[in-house]
């Protein structure tokens, strides 16, 4: 009996004990990442941004709205929203309550494809598979059909009433205590909204500084900014690989990144230009795979200091 039986069971003992961690208290782990970037003037003052990203708000969860607005006392110059803040259609008012005490503070945000439409059960095998053929979002797969609609409408309304500067396939600025930071947007290449024609040409170079941002780190798109001289791109959409391997790391970005750059900070080179690439593992999960395994979430406050 023992040696029929023995290992059978101790596998399933085991995945059932990391099934109740990962789905019962590491997705609910909230972490801070801290990283220090050195992209400003030499002689101008750090700049702190905080992140946040793909926070795929289901209603009732509360411990997540508790933590969302808890990071307003970190009192970041201002805020970066890089996408996926829904996974249900009736979340927009619990996600601009979360987010509230941070809409104090200036602001910009970009959309992801689950701010625009629902999630839609899956096999999560289909990452591996999108991943060996090189096909993901509507990147060389077929276009979703039977897609529910999120109201986005009501979600951009509430981040424009703050102020926040809405960067879809668009520039904008903001002025932070006397220091002029440029913004340039996308909307999400996992969904081929993308419009890089649109804002093409780089920095200004009227401001002090100037950031790429965009919800998914499309290879494309990082390419053009990198080219076009931007010191910094912020992205999400990845989870951080959401379900990683101790001591490996991710298996799948859910797009043609590398995994080796699917959280944190690293950096991206393109015709001989390289930018720093902060990609954020985000704080939440599609409502149909609520689970994360060495892989917390998170938000990130950036330090923005001088160039050495």
């Amino acid at each position: 009996m023992r040696a029929r039986y023995g290992v059978p069971l101790g596998i399933t003992a085991v995945a059932t004990a990391g099934l109740l961690y990962s789905a019962g208290f590491e997705v609910r782990s909230f972490r801070l990442r801290r990283v220090t970037v050195p992209v400003l003037p030499s002689g101008m003052r750090p700049l702190r941004i905080l992140q946040v990203s793909d926070i795929h708000m289901v209603g009732g969860q509360r411990k997540k709205q508790r933590w969302l607005r808890s990071l307003a006392g970190l009192r970041p110059d201002f805020v970066i929203n890089t996408g996926d803040n829904l996974s249900d259609p009736e979340g927009v008012p619990e996600t601009l309550d979360a987010l509230g005490p941070l809409m104090e503070f200036p602001g910009a945000y970009v959309f992801g494809s689950n701010d625009y439409y629902g999630p839609k059960l899956r096999n999560p095998a289909r990452y591996l598979l999108e991943k060996a053929s090189g096909r993901h979002g509507l990147n060389g797969n077929k276009p979703a059909v039977g897609a529910i609609h999120n109201p986005w409408e009501d979600l951009r309304d509430g981040f424009d009433a703050a102020g926040w500067l809405n960067l879809t396939n668009t520039r904008g600025t903001l002025k932070i205590e006397g220091a002029s930071v440029e913004l340039t947007g996308l909307d999400d290449p996992h969904i081929k909204r993308d419009r890089y024609g649109k804002v093409a040409g780089g920095p200004s170079g009227s401001a002090d500084l100037s950031l790429g941002v965009v919800h998914a780190p499309y290879l494309r798109v990082l390419d053009s900014f990198a080219a076009d001289g931007y010191p910094l791109i912020l992205a999400g959409h990845t989870h951080g690989g959401q379900l990683c391997v101790p001591f490996y790391g991710a298996l799948v970005t859910n797009c043609d990144l590398d995994t080796d750059r699917v959280k944190g900070l690293s950096t991206h080179t393109s015709e001989g230009r390289t930018s720093y690439l902060h990609v954020s593992a985000g704080c939440g999960t599609n409502r149909y795979t609520p689970v994360r395994f060495a892989c917390p979430p998170e938000a990130t406050l950036l330090t923005l200091v001088g160039r050495e």
